[in-house]
């Protein structure tokens, strides 16, 4: 047995991952259609990105992008993660129509904080659509408009997730299996996934 199939699952395949993305995008669309203005889409970096580009590809409507980069971490004696903005917004998204475009929602600490912090700058509108939804790990309630699909509690890599910066460009959504056995070697996987094709 090669260590692919040792460590991970393909969960959600290349096809299906389009497939939906073309779906929630017609969805948007429609909601979306008489705005004053072109909503604004926000992709939180760096996981969102694929999921993005196909999203807006997709998209019916005429729409304007922006990004923003949060980190989170544990706080000292407790369970609860801090979030934090690391880059934010470039435009002022007062008076607009505004989507959240997250590759997972899972505790909702998150996208808690991102609601709050952008409804704060008056938007007209907050929508938030998410690729993956892991509702097995939520501690927080939290408002989603639209997801892809929900996953169950493992940890995935593939379509912009990442594990320690490798793994985001594979085209489909794999669910490691031995996490410890992808942190002892993050480099596991790659020979497996990419193959060099002959010329």
């Amino acid at each position: 047995m090669n260590p692919m199939e040792q460590t991970a699952d393909l969960l959600i395949s290349a096809g299906d991952l389009r497939r939906r993305a073309h779906e929630l995008a017609r969805d948007l669309s429609r909601e979306m259609r008489d705005t004053a203005r072109p909503p604004m889409l926000v992709g939180v970096l760096k996981g969102s990105t694929l999921f993005l580009a196909d999203l807006v590809r997709a998209l019916e409507i005429e729409v304007e992008i922006d990004f923003i980069s949060i980190s989170s971490y544990a706080q000292t004696g407790g369970s609860a993660g801090v979030v934090r903005i690391v880059k934010d917004l470039e435009a002022d998204i007062t008076g607009r129509d505004v989507v959240i475009v997250e590759d997972i929602v899972d505790t909702g600490l998150t996208l808690n904080y991102l609601r709050r912090t952008l409804s704060d700058r008056q938007p007209a509108s907050l929508r938030a659509v998410t690729l993956l939804d892991k509702a097995a790990r939520r501690i927080v309630p939290v408002e989603l408009e639209h997801a892809g699909f929900e996953i169950p509690d493992a940890f995935v890599v593939g379509y912009g997730l990442d594990f320690q910066g490798l793994y985001r460009n594979v085209p489909e959504i794999l669910a490691v299996k031995d996490i410890a056995k992808l942190a002892n070697d993050p480099m596991l996987l790659v020979e497996h996934l990419f193959v060099e094709t002959p010329v």
